[in-house]
């Protein structure tokens, strides 16, 4: 036996088979016998069988009055049908545990995510407070321009004097 090479493959008595093919195929009937339409053959064909078995031939029925064969093709696809609808249930659980998982933590993700845009705006909050807003220089110039306007009403001549001076 050689460590430097994988086994050759044993030979199975079983055959293999893929366990999501048969979950697919296990969701696609439990998705068909929750329609109306199987509900609607289900009656159509249980009222021809009865009917058949009532109204034709004696040589010809197969299924006399108690309807015992009816009853065993009942239970026989209902025995089949429980554990079929089961199965599509825990797969359909299952993804929706994968998907609140997923959800969760997204949702975690979108939490850590604002808290720290949150702690951002509040630095930079902080940080402007320190520093000149176009509002606050707006004001300071008004406020200059008007302490210039009231000058020039108490000094007016100082004002025309100081214009006809040469540039220096």
């Amino acid at each position: 036996m050689r460590l430097d090479q994988p086994k050759a493959p044993r030979t199975r008595l079983l055959p293999e088979w893929d366990p999501e093919a048969f979950g697919r195929f296990s969701e696609r009937i439990a998705r068909f016998l929750g329609t109306g339409r199987f509900i609607v053959w289900m009656t159509a064909v249980i009222i021809v069988w009865v009917l058949w078995n009532v109204f034709a031939p004696k040589d010809l029925r197969f299924d006399e009055f108690p309807f015992i064969f009816l009853t065993l093709a009942l239970s026989l696809q209902a025995s089949y049908a429980a554990p079929l609808i089961l199965l599509a249930q825990n797969r359909q659980d299952d993804r929706d545990r994968v998907t609140h998982e997923q959800d969760r933590k997204q949702n975690e993700r979108s939490i850590a995510d604002t808290e720290y845009l949150t702690r951002e705006i509040a630095a930079l909050r902080m940080g402007l407070g320190e520093v000149a807003t176009r509002d606050w220089i707006r004001s300071e110039l008004q406020d200059l321009v008007k302490e210039l306007e009231e000058r020039r009403t108490v000094f007016p001549a100082e004002a025309v004097h100081r214009s006809d001076e040469p540039d220096r």
